[in-house]
């Protein structure tokens, strides 16, 4: 594991978004294990074979969950924010379950062309 990447999730100032980020961070490394991880843009990303695979952001009242290679995915409803297709992106909120097995799954299938 990446020291910056540990180091950015550490200084995180809100605990629950630690516990997401950590929780992210483990679940990337299980669904895609050859995953590489680096800080880029000030942000953690997670890449499989040179290409972006996930990336993690937070800012003042939530976590983002990215995955990247995503246009061939089925997608439900209401759970990643509009945007462009090849990516899809989740706003974890306080409070709010994540659904962790959701992300897994969909993190599997789109690494997997990778």
């Amino acid at each position: 594991m990446n020291e910056q990447v540990t180091e950015f999730i550490n200084s995180v100032k809100q605990a629950w978004q630690i516990e997401i980020c950590n929780k992210l961070r483990q679940l990337i490394h299980e669904s895609i294990p050859e995953v590489q991880e680096r800080m880029q843009y000030g942000k953690p990303h997670f890449l499989k074979n040179g290409k972006y695979a996930a990336v993690i952001t937070t800012a003042k009242g939530w976590v983002t969950f990215t995955i990247f290679n995503a246009a061939e995915l089925e997608v439900p409803e209401g759970v990643f924010e509009p945007g462009k297709p090849e990516r899809i992106t989740a706003k974890l909120l306080e409070g709010k379950p994540v659904n962790y097995e959701l992300f897994a799954g969909l993190l599997s299938q789109a690494s997997s062309g990778l």
